[in-house]
C-alpha cells in the first residue's frame, strides 16, 4: 500500500501577488526572473502580472519603466519593444543571447 503524501499548502502571503510585484519594482530595476524567484509565481506569469501592474500604476501615480532588452552578440537594443516578455532573438544577427529586460516603478513627474 503506498503512503499518501500531505497535500502542497502554499505558503500564506500578507499581500496579492501583485502587491509584492509592485514593492519589488519600488525598490529598483529588476529581471522577470528575479521577480518569479522573490514572489514565487513562473516567469510565464509574471509577463501578466507585470501588464496588469502596468495599468493599475497610473492610479497610484506611478510608471512602469522598462530598461530594454540588448543582444549580447551586435549589441542591438530593443528599444521599440512594447512586449514585457524577453525577445527569442536578434532581428539582425540572429543570435539567441538576448539580455532581460529589467523593470521598474517610479513616481510620475
Amino acid at each position: 500500500m503506498k503512503k499518501h503524501s500531505s497535500p502542497f499548502v502554499p505558503q500564506e502571503r500578507k499581500e496579492t501577488v501583485r502587491q509584492a510585484i509592485a514593492a519589488l519594482l519600488r525598490q529598483g530595476p529588476v529581471s522577470a526572473r528575479e521577480i518569479s524567484a522573490a514572489v514565487g509565481i513562473s516567469e510565464k506569469q509574471v509577463g501578466d502580472h507585470l501588464e496588469h501592474v502596468r495599468r493599475s500604476a497610473g492610479h497610484e501615480g506611478e510608471v512602469l519603466v522598462q530598461e530594454a532588452a540588448r543582444c549580447l552578440d551586435c549589441g542591438f537594443v530593443f528599444s521599440k519593444r512594447d512586449r514585457l516578455r524577453t525577445p527569442g532573438k536578434c532581428p539582425v544577427c540572429r543570435s539567441e543571447g538576448v539580455s532581460e529586460p529589467r523593470f521598474a516603478l517610479e513616481q510620475r513627474n
